[in-house]
């Protein structure tokens, strides 16, 4: 029991050590839970809500629109759970001018179902629901009407239909029609669209550069009042897929495996059949007006053949007179009147040559016969070139009916497509991955001041340990007074820990991030495993810088033990053999110097715990230093053009004369832009990149025309950059790098993230589809997006000639037809503010899909969560270096209370003793800082191996600013520790500290 109460009565008088390895595991376990809980949280909470609104796994694009052929082929892919086909067409409506809209069917199937945040789910045709963005943008409310206009072109599918009439295959099979739906509109409800999680109310759009959307809005509508059998899309539902997080890698491989199975045989097939389909139903138009010419030229012909009949029976007629009248005549000259009698009882008989002789002369005799005549000749031959025109006609559409309608290509997508959903995922995974590198930082510092403060606790008690040894108390007992002080200050500080990591944390990082999207249904939830792992992993690095601690004091005998410990023996310092300088060093400094580099292990302690919490400062302040350059970085210094415009293939002949028209272009490079995949496939033979990368990365798929590959560096940065060690990258010289025939040119964002590097081979998909394997010449310095570059002949290399592999009757790649230039990169005149509104005017140009001003993108590039994480790293940073300056300040006090006690007896006033100290600790400290600046930038560089986003690629840069603000938040830590460390000085009593041990 005496062991107890001396045990207990030694834990209460060291309470300063115990607050200070409390604290550093508080900190250390809230950092190392407080990340990951915030963002498994959110990441549990999205995937729930997209559980409860069917969002759907799997999203198939054709573009000729979808048949009912084409559901059903779906619906028997193996491992589909469900199908729904959707409906949907683009409108225009006016709101401080032409806006536009996607009209989309609230599916039946339960799939991809709007969230209702106020109001009533549309029931009836004319009603709609819409999102809290519009109302926002718009002052309607619940109630409001509002008339649209369809476009043109109001999906996908009626694009693919304008484009085939000219073959007269307007509708694909004579009963497939494009979505309708009505115009006279009534918002009854106001949804959250589960495929867009964007807070409009938030303090971050997230418009910078993850803006997916082709219309301005999404509409929702009932099926009641929506016509056409021609579905815009279908979105299916995997087997099992549900009972994943879609957020981790086992949804992914359950979703590729269905995916990868209609890629291998129903997207082949349906993409002929329905090919086929518009073939027969142009056929079918073709014969159906050959069949309608037929019968209106038979009618024609048959009302000329009796018009000609009847003109016939006239002019036969008058021959018929003429004849009788001319043998009434030659009787009269006769002999007898029975002979006149009996010839004019008869008609004479006229052979065929003399009556049509007489029917000349009497056409020609008779204006009004010879103009009829005419007339019916006119007719006749007006009649024959009709049905020869009209037959040459249908011949021709016959002919050009195979090369009029294009290739049927399906576009398979995963969740990974949505703009709202990627975002999401890569601000989580970026947030995570911080979570997951700076603990090891603040295990590290902990296991290093546990360590030194459980050693001055054990020295301080040896003479006690060898009066206990000596007793017969055994090693492993007198150990345990020091293992469960430890243990319980672990764990009373990782308790208090869970609560600030599970609770506090979250709950700060749930605001932020609820500032950026909505997400229902949010709620703290606790992690037993991961929270007992967290505090586990403290104990055994405290416990074990003790158990160390206490095996380098209990291995010496009771004897010596109890015994005094011998003072260090007195040493020469290498400033001393520096005589010129060691010599105008005054006694004091002498003192101070010998007292630093004598006892190395508290330099060593002091300066190594500063060093880290400096270093966890100045990389806190790198990564925000990072992102706050990327977009000044990209859109100023990497993209030299100043717009990029972007148009549909049938309208870039117009885009490119109304920006000409314009007059603001002062130069201008004509190229075409795709969206495509960059995929690794995983192997040992290092030639995709690193051995065993494997991955997939959306891409901006570049072509450049032949004759203007040397413009390129005109309008883009070209500079090479190779990888280096830990992470990072060296860049080579502008303008060394050229775009060639013999590859590709891949974007450091893209490359960074699958391990590709110059000379590798990948797989790049374009955008109808089509893959092929390139090869990388060059990973150009690119920071945000994943650009691949390729020339206009290496692009027919790689995509005709594989298309002319699979597909008959496909052109081989040197008589192909030349690309669509279907976007240009420009230099304009004028101020920013000026580019930018260009940009928005040309959006709203029918023949602009998008304009993006370079201007714009850099001046409104947002990264608020990370700014937000970054503040709270710092602040534990910050806490951290508090709390370690405030254990090594304490212990020194503790290691020199004689000496303190000797000043004090030889005169020193209280002010001088604190100065002496102090200035130790202040000596130390910049020795500290000045080793935590450069390792803070050397950990800051790593960060890009941590930070590994999609197109995204953290070039991080760490302003001189931020430097002065680490070192001086390091030294106003240390001085504020003095006003904690002087009281305990000036409370040293000379007489009792003085006296002797025995």
């Amino acid at each position: 029991m005496a062991f107890v109460k001396d045990m207990l009565r030694m834990w209460a008088h060291s309470w300063k050590r115990f607050i200070s390895i409390a604290m550093i595991t508080l900190l250390g376990v809230a950092v190392l839970t407080g990340i990951y809980a915030g963002c498994r949280d959110a990441f549990r909470s999205t995937d729930r809500f997209f559980d409860a609104q069917g969002l759907h796994d799997v999203q198939v694009l054709s573009t000729a629109g979808l048949s009912n052929g084409d559901i059903a082929a779906l619906r028997k892919v193996n491992g589909v759970a469900k199908v729904q086909a959707e409906r949907s067409q683009e409108v225009t409506f006016d709101l401080d001018g032409r806006k536009s809209a996607t009209m989309q069917e609230i599916g039946t199937d339960g799939i991809d179902q709007p969230y209702l945040q106020e109001g009533r789910m549309p029931k009836k045709a004319g009603e709609i629901a819409v999102t809290r963005k519009f109302i926002r943008d718009s002052g309607k409310r619940i109630g409001s009407r509002l008339t649209v206009t369809p476009e043109s072109a109001s999906s996908d599918t009626s694009d693919t239909n304008d484009t085939n009439g000219a073959d007269g295959t307007n509708e694909t099979n004579g009963t497939d029609e494009a979505p309708s739906f009505p115009t006279k509109l009534t918002i009854v409800g106001v949804v959250l669209d589960p495929q867009n999680l964007s807070n409009p109310d938030g303090y971050s759009a997230m418009t910078s550069f993850r803006s997916t959307a082709t219309t301005d809005y999404t509409f929702f509508a009932p099926s009641d009042g929506v016509t056409g059998t021609l579905y815009t899309s279908a979105t299916l539902l995997v087997k099992g897929a549900a009972a994943e997080s879609t957020f981790d890698e086992s949804y992914e491989n359950t979703v590729k495996q269905v995916t990868d199975r209609i890629d291998g045989t129903v997207k082949t097939d349906r993409q002929k059949a329905r090919r086929q389909e518009l073939l027969d139903a142009g056929n079918k138009k073709i014969a159906d007006a050959r069949a309608e010419a037929d019968k209106k030229f038979a009618d024609a012909q048959s009302q000329i053949d009796a018009n000609r009949q009847q003109f016939n029976q006239q002019v036969d007629q008058i021959v018929s007179m003429q004849a009788g009248a001319a043998a009434a005549g030659a009787a009269a000259n006769g002999a007898n009147a029975g002979a006149v009698a009996a010839a004019g009882a008869t008609t004479p008989q006229l052979d065929e040559t003399t009556r049509e002789t007489m029917r000349e002369t009497i056409i020609a005799a008779s204006p009004e016969l010879t103009q009829a005549k005419q007339q019916l000749d006119q007719a006749q031959s007006q009649l024959n070139e009709q049905k020869a025109s009209t037959e040459q006609t249908l011949k021709t559409k016959e002919n050009e009916l195979k090369t009029s309608i294009p290739q049927v290509r399906w576009y398979v997508q995963d969740r990974q497509s949505l703009g709202g959903f990627s975002a999401l995922k890569s601000d989580l995974d970026s947030i995570q991955s911080l979570g997951n590198a700076f603990p090891i930082v603040f295990l590290l510092v902990a296991v290093m001041m546990s360590l030194t403060a459980m050693a001055r606790m054990v020295e301080e008690d040896r003479s006690l340990i060898g009066t206990y040894v000596g007793l017969g108390y055994g090693r492993l007992a007198v150990a345990s007074r020091y293992l469960l002080f430890a243990l319980l200050a672990c764990l009373i500080g990782g308790g208090l820990g869970l609560i600030a990591g599970f609770l506090g944390i979250p709950a700060f990082l749930l605001v932020v991030l609820q500032g950026m999207y909505v997400m229902p249904g949010l709620r703290l939830e606790y992690d037993w495993l991961y929270g007992s792992l967290g505090i586990a992993l403290f104990v055994v690095g405290v416990l074990a810088a003790t158990i160390y601690a206490c095996v380098q004091e209990m291995r010496q005998t009771p004897a010596a033990l109890m015994r005094p410990k011998a003072p260090r023996a007195g040493s020469r310092i290498l400033l001393e053999r520096i005589r010129p300088v060691w010599n105008r060093i005054g006694f004091l400094g002498k003192v101070t110097a010998r007292n630093i580099f004598r006892f190395k292990s508290r330099l060593i302690m002091t300066v190594g715990g500063v060093a880290g919490c400096t270093a966890l400062i100045v990389c806190g302040l790198a990564i925000n230093d990072t992102v706050a350059d990327l977009g000044i970085k990209q859109y100023r210094d990497i993209y030299r053009y100043d717009l990029m415009v972007v148009s549909d293939d049938s309208d870039a002949s117009a885009m490119r004369t109304k920006v000409a028209s314009d007059g603001r272009v002062t130069s201008s490079l004509d190229v075409r832009i795709e969206s495509g995949d960059l995929t690794v496939a995983g192997s040992g033979d290092g030639d995709s990149g690193k051995a065993g990368s494997s991955g997939s990365e959306s891409i901006q798929l570049v072509a450049v025309p032949k004759k203007h590959l040397s413009d390129l560096g005109e309008m883009v940065t070209l500079q090479p950059v190779s990888s280096g060690i830990l992470g990072t990258s060296g860049v080579g010289k502008t303008g060394s790098l050229k775009l060639d025939d013999d590859g590709v040119i891949v974007a450091q964002s893209a490359a960074s993230a699958l391990g590709v590097k110059a000379g590798s081979k990948v797989r790049l998909t374009n955008g109808d589809g089509v893959q092929a394997t390139a090869k990388v010449s060059a990973v150009n310095r690119n920071l945000i997006g994943s650009d691949v570059y390729v020339s206009e002949t290496y692009y027919a290399k790689l995509f005709d000639s594989k298309d002319a592999k699979n597909t008959k009757n496909s052109k081989s790649s040197e008589d192909s037809e030349a690309l669509t230039w279907n976007a240009m990169l420009a230099k304009l005149s004028g101020s920013d503010t000026s580019q930018t509104d260009y940009a928005e005017s040309l959006e709203e140009d029918s023949s602009v899909m998008k304009a993006v001003s370079c201007a714009h993108m850099a001046d409104s590039f947002k990264f608020d969560l990370m700014g937000a994480v970054v503040a709270l790293i710092v602040a534990l940073a910050g806490g951290l270096a508090l709390v370690v300056l405030f254990t090594l300040a304490n212990t020194n006090v503790s290691e020199r209370v004689r000496e303190m006690a000797t000043l004090k007896v030889l005169g020193f006033f209280d002010r001088e003793v604190h100065h002496y100290v102090n200035r130790e600790m202040m000596i130390l400290t910049v020795m500290g800082v000045i080793l935590g600046l450069p390792l803070g930038r050397l950990v800051g560089g790593m960060l890009t191996m941590a930070l590994n986003m999609p197109s995204l690629y953290f070039e991080v840069e760490v302003k001189p600013l931020s430097y002065v603000i680490a070192a001086v938040a390091t030294m106003a830590f240390a001085l504020l520790v003095q006003l904690f460390v002087n009281p305990v000085l000036d409370r040293i009593d000379p007489i009792s500290s003085l006296k002797s041990v025995e």
